[in-house]
């Protein structure tokens, strides 16, 4: 006896009924002809946005086209976090098995247009459907965007930062909202300040890979000349706060140098005051001032380490992120870079 064959994709049942072709239904749908090709090859599990836009397209709803808890209500994607405006951009990614939306944010960082908007309630998709090939980093790095660059020329993924610093950044991993946490807490002075937190909140379970070391130290005015960071600590005006348990903050705390203003997450938010007169020094990396057109006076050395779960480490995105960090040309473009050390990117710490 024969084994039965499959029923057709209900996509593709119902677009034979309508005697359409996949470009005609894509036109209709407002998605391409790919993702028509694909959803009825059921190579594509359709996001709730695409279901939504096949449903207008055939004028009917999504449960008659796929049916109550079919493909599009049991894999629907959901908020990383709730936006706080509608319309909101998002981008896609899988994570876990799980798919999330994240509010676009940090587009002098990410370069990467959106998946899709999100008006009133509902997604409409307007990219490609890159969910599975997105890689999502949280993180404070001075690099990242030439990190990301770098990523994608390299592997033909994407990478996605979202600037945090140590704390939050473990903190969405420990929710699996992220692939990957940077942690960098650790110092010449303190070498296993990254790894405590893993130990202490995560346990076993976890790795980490070091990306790379900065130095850190004091922002000044073009025009100042001091080389005592002592002097400038004690006579500097309008500091920015950075983050409770960072070596930024730390190293405020080291120069008594304590902030009346608002804490500020990247070392390109502290240089920018300085650059523009409204602060006489701040703390960030050396990188970031000589961007901002600073003089530098450097105080201590701060590491970042990547931290992810051991069970994602055959993920082919997290693969090509360590293939990437191993190679030569990366380690060389950080080291050149004013203020960072490379010589041992790559390397995976104890945890």
């Amino acid at each position: 006896m024969r084994d039965s064959l499959p029923a057709p994709h209900p996509v593709l049942t119902r677009r034979l009924a309508n005697q359409w072709s996949q470009v005609e239904l894509a036109g209709r749908a407002g998605i391409s002809r790919a993702a028509v090709n694909a959803i009825e090859g059921e190579r594509l599990l359709p996001s709730i946005a695409t279901a939504l836009a096949l449903a207008a397209g055939f004028k009917c709803s999504v449960e008659e086209l796929l049916g109550r808890g079919g493909t599009a209500e049991a894999h629907s994607p959901e908020w990383a976090w709730t936006p706080r405006v509608e319309p909101c951009r998002y981008w896609e990614a899988e994570i876990g098995g799980r798919r999330l939306l994240y509010p676009v944010e940090g587009i002098s960082l990410n370069c990467i247009p959106p998946d899709g908007v999100w008006p009133h309630g509902f997604g409409c998709d307007v990219g490609a459907h890159t969910a599975e090939t997105t890689l999502i980093l949280s993180c404070w790095d001075p690099a990242a965007g030439l990190l990301a660059t770098e990523y994608a020329r390299a592997s033909g993924f994407r990478l996605i930062v979202l600037s945090r610093g140590s704390s939050k950044a473990l903190d969405l991993l420990i929710r699996g909202l992220v692939h990957i946490a940077g942690l960098h807490r650790t110092t010449q002075e303190q070498p296993n300040r990254n790894a405590e937190p893993v130990r202490l909140q995560l346990g076993g379970g976890y790795r980490l890979v070091r990306v790379a070391q900065w130095q850190e130290g004091l922002a000044l005015a073009a025009h100042n000349q001091t080389r005592s960071t002592r002097s400038v600590a004690r006579s500097a005006r309008c500091r920015a706060l950075r983050e409770a348990g960072s070596a930024a903050r730390e190293c405020l705390d080291e120069l008594r140098a304590h902030a009346p203003g608002r804490t500020r997450h990247s070392d390109t938010a502290v240089a920018e005051p300085v650059r523009d007169g409204w602060a006489d020094a701040d703390v960030c990396v050396q990188l970031a001032a000589e961007e901002a057109g600073l003089n530098f006076l450097p105080v201590h050395a701060e590491t970042l380490d990547f931290c992810y779960s051991s069970a994602s480490e055959h993920d082919p995105r997290i693969q090509a992120l360590i293939r990437l960090l191993h190679s030569r040309s990366y380690r060389r473009l950080v080291g050149d870079l004013p203020g960072g050390d490379a010589r041992r990117t790559g390397e995976t710490i104890a945890a």
